[in-house]
Formats: C-alpha cells, sequence, structure tokens
C-alpha cells in the first residue's frame, strides 16, 4: 500500500516516462518551483495542496480527472 504522497510521486514519474517530459519542463509547464517538484518527488510534502495537485495536471496537459484515473489512487491500493 502506499501513501497518498507517494503514490503522487509514483503518478508523475509515471507521466513523465510516458510523456518525454524532464521535471524541469513539467515545473515550467505547471507553473510550479522546481524546487517544490523535487520536495514532491522525494516526498519531503507531507500533504500535498489539490491547487497544486491541479496545476502537475495541468502541466501535463491533462484534466486532474485524467491525472488521477489511475490504480495508484484508488482507495483500496492507499494507506490514508
Amino acid at each position: 500500500m502506499n501513501n497518498v504522497n507517494h503514490a503522487l510521486a509514483l503518478r508523475i514519474e509515471e507521466l513523465l516516462k510516458s510523456k518525454n517530459m524532464t521535471k524541469y519542463r513539467l515545473a515550467l509547464n505547471s507553473g510550479i518551483t522546481h524546487s517544490t517538484l523535487k520536495n514532491i518527488m522525494h516526498e519531503t510534502v507531507k500533504d500535498n495542496l489539490l491547487s497544486t495537485v491541479i496545476l502537475i495536471a495541468s502541466g501535463f496537459d491533462m484534466t486532474v480527472s485524467e491525472f488521477l484515473d489511475t490504480p495508484l489512487f484508488n482507495e483500496e491500493n492507499l494507506n490514508i
């Protein structure tokens, strides 16, 4: 089981690979700082804000629903 922060980092990594995108490009596209993205990826941010997730989804040119549409975020796969 993953916690939400780990699932978020895994989803970002998955999408970076599938879209052949760098973390730097995602930060630019989403409007968040590279250091914020780095902290999310290293799971040093304990409570990620929905607004940040919305920006990240936008950086991937996705809706939040599309971003969250993965088994990683199914309740049975998360330790909440």
